[in-house]
């Protein structure tokens, strides 16, 4: 594993993005499973021999939970999307900026998980890890591929795909939602056995994501997770996880020992996942899944965030109470992982198009330091009332 050395925090640096697949973690996870892969601009591997450059600086990373900005073809914002992230883009800026995307982007691919309506009886073939339902109240979204260059325009550099809705329309809607994304420069996360690697500065920062669903990193397989990331560590000096876990529901703000379900399905064990990953290797922890913000926790000295909530509702999510509260987490890593500062501003939704904007009530963030407190106590972040994050006292 690659650590070097703390530096003292500055500002700006160019941001070089680089994405390589690690080697096969298990025979049931094949390339298959994701369809063809595809990344014109993939550079080599990072050498494991690497070190981060002498002084290197504070890496800033910035995230967002979940993400929807509309529903093709019939529910779209105006404009045709265009400013979408406009009222949130200053919170957005860090020297890696993540986001949770929460559907596919392309066009149609005529496969979906959701059956279509008698109405309409050519059906479309429902997919393996579609989110079981009662009375087939199954959702699928997507929006078209132009929609990637609004992520473009507000900021974002890399996207997590590994989530209960990537595969929407099927391997094809997720290999077109990579391309997407890659016209416009974005990189994404999420696949089976993809290791992202993100440079900073000449520090390397590896983002891998995982779900309980098939084709991405499985969060259920602690096995196969913490060698996934042991692979991410041995090519960078910072490695954060990006985990679709937990219940969903407004009433799912608190974070329990134990396996969670929603709807039938087993959506993992957030406390024992997290803590695997990072003593396997990982730095930093950004959840989300259960639509609601969760608490931050401290483990070994490395920050957990267990949900981000909602960020962009695209008038698909509920925008009722905190499930239409969300934010941006920023955090300062030092080179060799450890934390330097934290931050945490509040956004909500509302409305038929679900724009984020920042919330002056903080609503999201008074709501995650409760859960912080209660669920966590002596191991919880310190989390002030401007929205500062501290590790806790020892």
């Amino acid at each position: 594993m690659l650590r070097a050395r703390p530096g003292a925090s500055a500002a700006g640096g160019v941001v070089l993005l680089v994405t390589v697949i690690a080697l096969a973690v298990t025979a049931t996870n094949s390339a298959a499973e994701v369809g063809q892969w595809h990344d014109p601009v993939a550079a080599p591997a990072p050498s494991a021999s690497a070190a981060a450059p002498a002084g290197a600086r504070t890496v800033s990373l910035s995230a967002t939970g979940d993400i929807v900005m509309g529903d093709a073809p019939g529910k779209l914002p105006p404009n045709d999307g265009r400013g979408y992230f406009d009222k949130i883009k200053s919170l957005l800026p860090a020297d890696v900026v993540m986001g949770n995307l929460e559907q596919p982007i392309t066009d149609e691919t005529g496969t979906g998980k959701c059956p279509r309506p008698a109405a309409n009886p050519s059906p479309a073939v429902p997919l393996p890890g579609a989110s079981p339902s009662p009375k087939n109240n199954c959702h699928q979204f997507r929006v078209p591929p132009s929609y990637a260059g609004h992520l473009k325009d507000a900021g974002f550099d890399l996207l997590n795909m590994a989530n209960n809705h990537g595969k929407d329309y099927g391997n094809a809607g997720y290999t077109n939602t990579q391309r997407s994304l890659e016209k416009f420069g974005l990189r994404h996360t999420g696949a089976t056995n993809q290791i992202t690697v993100v440079e900073v500065d000449g520090v390397k920062v590896a983002v891998l994501g995982f779900s309980s669903y098939s084709g991405n990193n499985s969060l259920l397989n602690l096995t196969s997770a913490k060698k996934v990331v042991s692979q991410a560590a041995a090519k960078a000096d910072i490695v954060v996880v990006q985990v679709h876990m937990g219940a969903e529901g407004g009433d799912k703000s608190h974070v329990r020992p134990g396996t969670e379900t929603f709807l039938g399905e087993n959506r993992g064990d957030p406390m024992k996942f997290a803590r695997a990953v990072i003593d396997a290797g990982a730095d930093l922890i950004i959840g989300h899944g259960p639509h609601v913000v969760r608490g931050l926790e401290f483990y070994k000295g490395r920050l957990i965030a267990y949900s981000l909530g909602n960020f962009a509702g695209g008038g698909a999510l509920s925008s009722g109470d905190r499930v239409g509260w969300g934010g941006v987490l920023t955090v300062s890593l030092n080179p060799d992982g450890s934390f330097a500062s934290g931050r945490f501003r509040s956004t909500y939704f509302s409305g038929s198009y679900g724009i984020p904007q920042p919330d002056k009530a903080e609503r999201a963030l008074k709501l995650m330091k409760q859960m912080t407190e209660q669920d966590f106590g002596a191991n919880g972040a310190r989390v002030s009332t401007d929205g500062s994050i501290a590790a806790p006292a020892t």
